[in-house]
């Protein structure tokens, strides 16, 4: 166990270095191409009706090279995955090579959801975006914090010790209510609450165009109330000390007040902040229509309709990408606000 373990090591020190993916430990796949919320700072839900789906086949189909690349755990994205009428079914083929499943959720449907997800999902992370009022306000859809919290509960009162973590785009409409995030998020049980800036400047969210100034301003906290925000950081930063210190909010104090430098370098106060990030060596996007991508932002590099996915990774235009990619001139990295950075030692 301790030699395989070290090869592991190996070879994922070996992906970085040499940029030929050997080792990949981490696969994101979006099940489904629609969602069930309609939320301002997506446009995923605009396109419901050109439903696309990943099935059985196309799962199966990915076994080979997991197992080659070493994958240890498989996340869920969207859209949202339980709209896929077999997600269970791709959960269990994943689950019998031993391969850890997460899945990222608006939480409409954890309730009705509960058993199966107990059963063939290792954790979940769901989506918060504010007190009740506001987050239904965001989500676009009534009683989408009760369903939310009538899941949560459920779960953790079948299991307490089910990890459940939530994740938080902070924005023009919901910065002055993240106290209340927090609370409401600890008052839920959630295990862990997670903070990034919005993103509205890439294709990602199925964007067939960037968004246009009009609309990036929608989410995008202006200039004049770029010193509001900071005064907002400052609270959550004093009021929380044993929410960092235990682990509680994800994010370390330095974090959070980089999402004031990244919503303020877009009047050019500051550059934008650094971000050390390695996700398309160590992981990778397979949408529901099966195009791979090295990470959410960047174009898709191959089909796993058309090609295996050991073969789309490993081509000479995907190891070329890698190998020029400069993460620190890169206008798509440049601006990410979803970073992955992790070693050859992380465990997963």
């Amino acid at each position: 166990m301790q030699g395989q373990s070290l090869y592991n090591i190996y070879k994922r020190y070996n992906t970085l270095h040499s940029h030929v993916i050997t080792a990949l430990p981490i696969v994101i796949l979006m099940p489904h191409s629609a969602c069930n919320c309609r939320c301002v700072m997506c446009d995923i839900w605009k396109d419901n009706k050109n439903l696309k789906q990943l099935t059985e086949q196309d799962i199966s189909g990915l076994l080979a090279s997991l197992k080659k690349f070493g994958t240890q755990q498989v996340v869920m994205s969207g859209g949202e995955a339980l709209l896929n009428t077999n997600f269970f079914r791709l959960c269990e083929i994943l689950k019998k090579q031993g391969i850890k499943v997460s899945l990222l959720t608006t939480g409409l449907s954890i309730k009705s959801n509960a058993d199966q997800l107990l059963k063939w999902v290792d954790d979940l992370i769901v989506s918060l975006d504010g007190d009740e009022r506001l987050h239904d306000a965001i989500r676009n859809i009534p009683n989408a914090f009760k369903k939310l919290k009538e899941g949560v509960t459920h779960l953790k009162h079948v299991n307490p010790n089910y990890r459940i973590t939530a994740r938080t785009v902070i924005h023009r409409l919901n910065f002055r209510n993240w106290q209340a995030i927090i609370n409401e998020a600890m008052l839920m049980g959630i295990d862990q609450v997670s903070f990034l800036p919005a993103d509205v400047s890439s294709h990602a969210f199925n964007r067939q165009t960037a968004w246009s100034e009009p609309k990036q301003h929608e989410i995008l906290i202006d200039e004049k109330e770029l010193s509001e925000l900071q005064e907002v950081i400052y609270d959550v930063i004093f009021n929380n000390k044993a929410n960092f210190t235990n682990g509680f909010i994800a994010e370390s104090p330095l974090k959070i007040q980089n999402i004031y430098h990244y919503y303020a370098a877009f009047y050019g106060i500051n550059p934008f902040p650094y971000k050390k990030c390695n996700a398309p060596w160590v992981s990778t996007v397979i949408e529901a229509d099966g195009s791979v991508r090295p990470c959410f932002f960047h174009d898709a590099i191959g089909n796993i309709r058309d090609n295996s996915l050991t073969d789309i990774l490993n081509s000479n235009e995907a190891i070329n990408f890698r190998k020029t990619l400069d993460m620190g001139t890169n206008a798509t990295c440049v601006k990410c606000v979803c970073t992955l950075n992790l070693s050859p030692f992380a465990k997963l």
